[in-house]
């Protein structure tokens, strides 16, 4: 994959300043990464580096705050009761882009597969604090902000994830 160049990436995610841009709208959005750390891993809750692809979106046209579980929405809308029932559940909210990892051997194959570790760009409660590593993995943003970020870009846009901070002004 090192004939593409950052400019060709629709999404860039900013792990050091955890951000993500969206260059082609002149849009940044504050993101919250795993707070295990940055890596590739099968099991390290750790969020993956390189290049990417959204692979699949799911959550069209439901309502901001609907809770997922295994990429189906439950009807469910996440509220301070259902928080409080079920305190364990990592919420995953509102919109889901799965991301699949495009570098063999890195964050694609055995160990290391970005899609098969079900790392996505999804929502989360407006409680949780953005700007800070805090998820098991995923990518998590704002409700609005991941909805938008939903209509805007398709699935098999290509998506860059930069350990290294991108220095971006849009």
């Amino acid at each position: 994959m090192s004939h593409l160049q950052l400019d060709q990436a629709e999404i860039l995610i900013d792990l050091a300043q955890q951000k993500l841009y969206l260059p082609k709208y002149n849009k940044q959005y504050l993101i919250s990464t795993g707070k295990n750390g940055i890596g590739e891993a099968e099991n390290s809750g750790k969020t993956p580096r390189g290049w990417h692809k959204v692979a699949e979106k799911f959550g069209q046209q439901i309502p901001l705050n609907s809770v997922f579980i295994a990429r189906q929405a439950t009807g469910e809308i996440y509220n301070a009761e259902l928080a409080q029932q079920f305190p364990q559940r990592d919420w995953i909210l509102s919109r889901i882009l799965w991301l699949s990892g495009l570098e063999e051997g890195f964050n694609q194959g055995e160990g290391c597969d970005t899609y098969q570790r079900y790392i996505y760009i999804h929502g989360t409660p407006d409680s949780e604090p953005m700007g800070i590593a805090m998820s098991h993995g995923c990518i998590r943003m704002r409700n609005t902000d991941v909805a938008e970020l939903f209509e805007l870009v398709n699935e098999d846009a290509l998506v860059y994830i930069s350990e290294q901070p991108l220095n971006l002004t849009v």
